[in-house]
C-alpha cells in the first residue's frame, strides 16, 4: 500500500511540475510557429508548406525637414510588407536642455567655420543653429513637442531572388523622399520581433520628430477633391470646405460620371442639382433620358424643352436618322464633314436586333438573323441615295436662303415600316432555305413595331417629329409611361443611338468650338439584359470625351453591373464617381470593384439622405449635397413632400 501511495505521490508530483513548467513558458513559446530559421545574418526562413522569406529595415535617414504628408507611404503599401512605428513624447525640460545643448555645438561649430574661412558651412550651420533656436521657442511657448520614433518594416517574399529584387526596389523608392533605409543586418531576429504586436523595441533606432514632422507619418491624409473652378456639388463634412466640381476640368482623363445609390438616399435629387448649377454657372447643355418621368420640372425650371414617348403620344423617334459629322483631319488637323454610313448600319442593326429578341430575349436570333437585318438596312439607305458623301443626305435642288445662310432640305429617311415591306420583298424571292426561317422569325415578330398593322410599340415607325434643338439649355426625353419590362429598355437603346446621331456627333471635335454637353441615362441598370444595349453603352462612354461630351450614368442596381463583365467599361470610363448611401446586400461588391476601405463602406451603409462618397480620379472625399430652399422647389422627389409643399402654396 505505501509503495502504491509514493507512486501516486511521484505522479501527482510530476504533474505539478509539469504545469509549472506550461506556466513558465514565454509568449514566444506559445505563438510564434517552430518553423523559423534566424541563423541567416540579413534574412529570417519561415518554414512552412510555402517557404517564405523575410528581411527586416530599419529608417536610417531622414530629410532635414519632413513637411510633406505620407513620408513612409511605401512602407506602407509596397506589396507584402509589414511596419511598425515606436512612438515616444519627450518631456519639455528634457527637449529644452537637449536643443540648448545643440545649439551651442552648432555656435561652436560656426566660429570655428567663420575662423577657417569656410563661408559655406558657417551659412549651414548658421542655418540649422537658427531653426533649433525656433523649435525651442515654440516648444517653450506650448506650440510644439518633441517625440523620439523608431521605425521598422518587415518584407516578405517566397524566395530570395525576389526578396532580393524587392529590397532594392523599396530602397530606391524610399530614397526619392530622401529617406533612407537600412537592413537590420545581423539583428534580423531582433528586428522581426519589434514589428510583431507585442509593443516592444529591440533595436531602438531612434530618430527625433517634431509635432509637424510627426503628423507626416500617419498613413492618413484627407482628399481636397475639388476642382478651381466649377459648380459648388457640396460640402466636404471632413474639412467643412465647399467641393467645386468641373464636369470638363482638364484634370480628368474623361468626363463621364456613375451615380450610385440604393433608393431614396438622393440620387435624383443630386444629379438635378448638378445640372441646374452647371446650366446657369455653365452653361453646360444637359439632355436627360427619363426612365421615372422625374426631371420634367427641372426642363420647365430651366426654360428647356420636354418630350413624352408613350403609346398615347404623337411623339415619334426614327432610328434610321443619320447625320453628318465634324472630324478633324490627321494630316492637316482642319476639320472635314463626313457621313459614316457603315456605323449608322451597324448601330440600326443592333436596335433591330433587340427588338426581334423580344422580352423573352428568343435565342431563336443568330448572326444569321442579323446578318439578313444588316442587308436589308442597308440596302434602305442604297435605295433613296445615301453614301458616305454628306451631299447625298439632301435633295438637288432644294437650297434656300434664310437670313444669311443657306440651307438644303434633307431627304425622308428610311423608316421601320419601309424596312419591314423590304423585308417582306426579300423573304418573297428568297430561294436559300438557309434564310427562310430567319425571313418567317423577323416577319412575325417585328409586326408588333409597324404602324401599318397598329403594333402596341409603332412610336418608332415613322419620320422623327422632334429634332433636338442646338443650345437648348436642357432636353428631357420622358419615357416613364412605356411599359417597364421591355418597351423602356427598348427605348432606352433607341434613345442612346439617336442621342448619338442628333446630339453628340453633332458636336466639334474642335474644343475652341464644341458646347459643354451632358447625356445622363437614369436607371441604366435596365439596359443590362440586353446585350446590343450594353455593347452601344460602352462605345458611348469610350467615345463621349472625343466629342468634349459627359455621359452621366445613374443606377440603383451595382450588382448588375457587378455581375456583367461587358459592363465593366462604362466603370472604368468613368472618372467620376458617386457613391451615396448603399444597401447592405450590395456594399460587397462596391467595395471590392472600387477598393474601398472597410470605414468608408461602412459610412456608406449608415450615412444620411444626400451624403455620400465622392472620387475624383484618386481623390476622395465625404460629400454632404444640400440644395438651396428655391432649388428644392423642382428638385424634390418625395412624393409625399410634394404634396405638403403644395399645401403651403409653393
Amino acid at each position: 500500500m505505501s509503495l502504491l501511495k509514493s507512486k501516486e505521490n511521484q505522479e501527482q508530483l510530476n504533474n505539478i511540475e509539469e504545469a509549472g513548467t506550461l506556466k513558465k513558458k514565454t509568449i514566444k513559446d506559445l505563438i510564434a510557429p517552430s518553423g523559423i530559421d534566424v541563423s541567416k545574418i540579413d534574412h529570417i526562413e519561415i518554414i512552412s508548406n510555402m517557404n517564405r522569406y523575410a528581411r527586416s529595415f530599419f529608417v536610417s535617414s531622414l530629410p532635414r525637414m519632413c513637411t510633406f504628408p505620407e513620408i513612409f507611404r511605401d512602407l506602407y503599401f509596397f506589396g507584402d510588407i509589414n511596419t511598425s512605428i515606436y512612438i515616444t513624447p519627450i518631456a519639455e525640460s528634457k527637449s529644452q536642455n537637449e536643443l540648448n545643448k545643440v545649439i551651442n555645438e552648432l555656435e561652436t561649430e560656426r566660429i570655428v567655420a567663420a575662423d577657417r574661412g569656410n563661408i559655406n558651412r558657417e551659412s549651414t550651420l548658421a542655418q540649422k543653429r537658427y531653426e533649433a533656436e525656433q523649435l525651442r521657442d515654440e516648444i517653450a511657448a506650448g506650440f510644439n513637442k518633441m517625440y523620439e520614433a523608431s521605425v521598422i518594416a518587415t518584407l516578405f517574399a517566397y524566395n530570395l531572388e525576389d526578396l532580393d529584387r524587392l529590397t532594392k526596389l523599396l530602397s530606391t523608392e524610399m530614397s526619392k523622399s530622401l529617406v533612407g533605409i537600412k537592413s537590420a543586418w545581423a539583428i534580423q531576429e531582433e528586428a522581426f520581433k519589434s514589428n510583431l504586436p507585442l509593443m516592444e523595441d529591440k533595436i531602438k533606432k531612434i530618430h527625433a520628430f517634431d509635432s509637424r514632422s510627426m503628423g507626416t507619418v500617419f498613413p492618413f491624409t484627407t482628399s481636397d477633391v475639388g476642382h478651381p473652378t466649377g459648380v459648388p456639388l457640396g460640402f466636404n463634412k471632413q474639412t467643412g470646405t465647399p467641393i467645386l466640381f468641373d464636369n470638363f476640368h482638364s484634370s480628368l482623363t474623361n468626363y463621364n460620371m456613375v451615380i450610385f445609390a440604393k433608393s431614396g438616399a438622393g440620387k435624383s435629387v443630386t444629379m438635378k442639382t448638378l445640372i441646374s448649377r452647371s446650366s446657369v454657372l455653365m452653361g453646360i447643355e444637359s439632355l436627360a433620358l427619363d426612365a421615372e418621368g422625374e426631371y420634367s420640372i427641372v426642363a420647365e425650371s430651366l426654360g428647356g424643352i420636354n418630350v413624352v414617348l408613350s403609346p398615347n403620344s404623337k411623339t415619334i423617334i426614327n432610328v434610321f436618322d443619320i447625320e453628318p459629322e465634324r472630324v478633324k483631319d490627321e494630316i492637316t488637323g482642319r476639320e472635314r464633314i463626313v457621313l459614316n454610313v457603315e456605323n449608322k448600319v451597324e448601330d440600326v442593326t443592333q436596335a433591330l436586333i433587340t427588338m426581334a429578341r423580344g422580352s423573352t430575349r428568343s435565342t431563336e436570333v443568330n448572326e444569321l438573323t442579323k446578318q439578313v437585318i444588316a442587308e436589308v438596312v442597308s440596302e434602305e439607305y442604297a435605295s433613296i441615295g445615301i453614301t458616305s458623301n454628306p451631299a447625298s443626305l439632301y435633295k438637288k435642288g432644294s437650297e434656300f436662303q434664310s437670313g444669311n445662310k443657306l440651307y438644303q432640305e434633307k431627304k425622308e429617311m428610311p423608316t421601320i415600316g419601309s424596312w419591314y415591306k423590304r423585308l417582306q420583298e426579300k423573304a418573297n424571292s428568297n430561294t436559300n432555305p438557309d434564310y427562310s426561317f430567319h425571313y418567317s422569325y423577323l416577319l412575325k415578330v417585328m409586326r408588333q413595331y409597324i404602324r401599318e398593322f397598329n403594333g402596341q410599340m409603332a412610336y418608332f415607325d415613322g419620320q422623327s417629329t422632334f429634332e433636338l434643338l442646338e443650345g437648348a439649355p436642357f432636353i428631357n426625353l420622358d419615357i416613364s409611361q412605356l411599359e417597364e419590362r421591355f418597351a423602356r429598355p427598348l427605348a432606352q437603346q433607341i434613345l442612346l443611338s439617336w442621342i448619338w446621331e442628333k446630339y453628340v456627333k453633332k458636336n466639334s471635335e474642335d474644343r475652341t468650338k464644341a458646347s459643354k454637353k451632358r447625356v445622363l441615362v437614369d436607371e441604366a441598370w435596365m439596359l443590362l439584359p440586353y446585350p446590343e444595349a450594353v455593347d452601344f453603352l460602352n462605345t458611348m462612354a469610350r467615345r463621349a470625351r472625343k466629342r468634349n461630351v459627359s455621359l452621366a450614368i445613374i443606377s440603383q442596381r451595382f450588382q448588375d453591373f457587378y455581375e456583367k463583365p461587358e459592363a465593366q467599361a462604362v466603370l472604368t470610363s468613368s472618372d467620376t464617381k458617386l457613391f451615396l448611401a448603399q444597401d447592405k446586400s450590395e456594399i460587397q461588391y462596391v467595395k471590392e470593384v472600387f477598393k474601398l476601405s472597410d470605414g468608408e463602406a461602412g459610412f456608406l451603409i449608415n450615412c444620411q439622405k444626400g451624403e455620400g462618397l465622392l472620387k475624383v480620379g484618386a481623390d476622395t472625399a465625404i460629400l454632404q449635397i444640400t440644395p438651396t430652399a428655391k432649388e428644392f422647389e423642382f428638385v424634390e422627389t418625395n412624393l409625399n413632400k410634394l404634396v405638403k409643399m403644395q399645401k403651403i402654396g409653393k
